[in-house]
């Protein structure tokens, strides 16, 4: 059974940073990375449903939504050898990785083409954040082959209505998207 108080304490924790520290994005992510590093550190308190992969695609599990769309918690699951196309964000973001492990590479515009930069391996603990500040074109993929990676994103919004573009760079083509959630129930957090 998931200890689902761990992530009960995390929600309420990122709720108040928001809060605190409004559109201070720097001052947001210096709040929360620690706690969402704490989180992840122990693999105990994602509930089995939200943990299940599809044998065909990625699956973006919502866990807290605030009201407002001010910020959502969101576990994504990984079956093996699943990726992102190359995506971005428009908002900012941080994932730590739950299990297994994912491949990052970020992409920069250079004279009008995304040009990939350095593939990080992600392991288990690790958090990285994204924003149109930072850095906000990516691709994620599972590092594995044969196992389920998972990792918990918080986003200053609402990820799964926010209007957001796939990039393809052998083309140049750019597609808008949103990319809602596998979910149409979220976990009770006040649960006993």
């Amino acid at each position: 059974m998931a200890n689902i108080e761990r992530l009960r304490v995390f929600a309420a924790h990122t709720v108040q940073s928001v809060a605190r520290h409004g559109q201070d994005e720097a001052a947001v992510l210096s709040a929360i990375t620690p706690a969402l590093a704490t989180l992840v550190s122990r693999d105990d308190f994602l509930p089995e449903a939200y943990a299940k992969p599809h044998p065909q695609y990625y699956q973006q599990y919502l866990l807290y939504g605030d009201p407002a769309q001010n910020l959502s918690i969101v576990s994504f699951v990984w079956g093996p050898g699943q990726k992102t196309p190359v995506h971005n964000h428009r908002i900012w973001g941080l994932v730590g990785i739950l299990r297994g492990g994912e491949l990052s590479t970020d992409y920069t515009e250079h004279e009008g083409k995304l040009v990939p930069g350095e593939t990080q391996l992600l392991s288990p603990g690790r958090v990285v954040a994204v924003s149109p500040r930072l850095g906000d074109i990516h691709q994620i993929a599972n590092a594995h082959d044969d196992t389920v990676s998972i990792s918990i994103h918080v986003y200053g919004g609402n990820i799964g209505r926010v209007r957001r573009e796939v990039f393809l760079p052998e083309t140049g083509e750019v597609k808008p998207f949103i990319s809602g959630y596998a979910n149409s129930d979220v976990p009770n957090l006040w649960a006993a």
